[in-house]
């Protein structure tokens, strides 16, 4: 196989969406084998209240990353706004390595900028305001301190709050900010993203200080999944059905 990385993001799985997972399962067994690396860029899960949550679902979700490891290749993953919770017991159940948000790689000579996609929507005040404390070392000891059970209720809380402000909100709000993707790409100095979240797959190529950019977002899985797969010849989306 040529070489290849391959990038997914927000797939969301949880028991209560089984066809998402039997298509994750057969992606990591069918499809991953064989690549350089696989790089999960956030809300792999619907949501993840800690490591000792070790319901059906999430066992079987890493065991699948785990026979990819053993099999040889590099898993990374970085946190979601749904699973930032996700720590060293995870990495050490599943051998994936955990990321940074953002992280820079090399990409088959391009310097590649990684990130979940969250920070980059400043326009989403309320957001940005519970990142700032929940993200936090702090933030995360005082959610692990409740309970598993309270923690699950919290999460479900949460959710159905999410959808109802999704509903009110602006979809432009939601959106990353051209402003701060700029800014990310400038700090990092780097001319290739790599984000999910918004659920707006796309190829943007713009202008960024007169040189080309490039940013790449990530689809959200739904009824089918997709992958980004990155060669020495460049990116392209692939559907996984």
């Amino acid at each position: 196989m040529a070489k290849q990385t391959l990038f997914i993001s927000d797939l969301h799985l949880c028991e209560e969406r089984p066809h998402t997972l039997t298509l994750f399962e057969t992606f990591m067994r069918d499809r991953a084998p064989g690549i350089d690396a696989l790089y999960i860029l956030g809300d792999l899960f619907e949501a993840w209240v800690g490591d000792d949550d070790r319901c059906e679902a999430n066992e079987r979700i890493e065991a699948s990353i785990k026979s990819l490891v053993d099999a040889g290749t590099a898993v990374f993953f970085m946190h979601g706004n749904r699973d930032f919770l996700i720590a060293q017991a995870f990495s050490e159940r599943t051998g994936a390595s955990l990321l940074t948000d953002p992280s820079v790689i090399n990409l088959y000579g391009q310097a590649t900028l990684l990130m979940h996609g969250d920070s980059l929507c400043t326009d989403d005040l309320k957001h940005q305001e519970y990142r700032a404390t929940a993200y936090t070392e702090q933030g995360k000891a005082q959610l692990l301190a409740h309970p598993l059970d309270a923690r699950l209720a919290m999460a479900s809380a949460a959710r159905k709050k999410s959808q109802a402000n999704k509903e009110l909100t602006p979809a432009a709000i939601m959106d990353v900010n051209l402003d701060a993707v700029s800014d990310a790409m400038r700090e990092h100095q780097v001319s290739h993203l790599i984000h999910g979240h918004t659920h707006r797959h796309a190829h943007h190529e713009f202008d960024l200080d007169g040189n080309t950019a490039h940013r790449y977002v990530l689809r959200e899985w739904v009824t089918e999944g997709a992958t980004l797969v990155c060669s020495e010849s460049g990116c392209v989306e692939e559907v996984i059905e």
